[in-house]
């Protein structure tokens, strides 16, 4: 499957923030965006002022580069919300959220969503018994997610348990980090939804 395989930091400058794509590099002072925070490019720092289908489009990729989907798969899932009941960007930000992968990063077991992709793609998880490789795969509200038995005395399994409590847990989650294994309470409402992203933005550059 196609995967963007150019430089993370340059997508974080681009959008002008931190996108947290790069795990505890994004906290020290060797991030990119710290020492050069304006956009990539010889162009970057002197352009003018965005339009306002200049800032959709450029929410929309924020949304897509935070959690790690190509465009087609992200148009996709927006089509999904439109058909479902309630606000589409809503809806858009919960079935994000919902991503096996979002959901391994969100329990502390990967530093970064890439990092967790891989986790999820190598078999280390396991989901209500099941193991399941796909990065894509939707939890439902009560499905068990943990980490295979065989590959719980793997280093970033280990980290991941010497540093449980560092990063916050949503309240739609709960993780038991003596045991590697999270619980998905329900589906993520919007307001427990930190991704800084305007999501209606999105809804307004696709509703075009």
């Amino acid at each position: 499957m196609a995967r963007y395989a150019g430089a993370d930091c340059r997508m974080c400058r681009r959008e002008k923030m931190k996108l947290f794509l790069k795990g505890s590099k994004c906290e020290s002072p060797k991030c990119p965006i710290e020492i050069r925070p304006y956009p990539p490019g010889e162009h970057g720092r002197g352009r003018s002022k965005d339009s306002e289908y200049l800032l959709q489009l450029r929410e929309k990729q924020k949304a897509r580069r935070i959690y790690g989907v190509l465009e087609k798969q992200f148009r996709g899932y927006y089509e999904e919300a439109n058909r479902k009941t309630g606000k589409t960007g809503e809806v858009l930000l919960q079935i994000l959220e919902s991503r096996l992968d979002n959901v391994v990063y969100r329990a502390g077991w990967g530093e970064s969503r890439d990092m967790a992709r891989q986790l999820v793609k190598h078999g280390h998880i396991r989901v209500n018994g099941r193991k399941v490789d796909i990065p894509s795969y939707r939890v439902s509200a009560n499905d068990i997610v943990e980490v295979a038995e065989k590959s719980r005395r793997m280093v970033p399994f280990e980290i991941a348990q010497a540093r449980a409590g560092e990063r916050p847990v949503p309240p739609w989650l709960e993780v038991i980090s003596g045991q590697l294994r999270a619980v998905v309470h329900s589906v993520p409402a919007r307001q427990v939804i930190d991704t800084p992203v305007q999501e209606q933005l999105i809804v307004e550059l696709y509703s075009k």
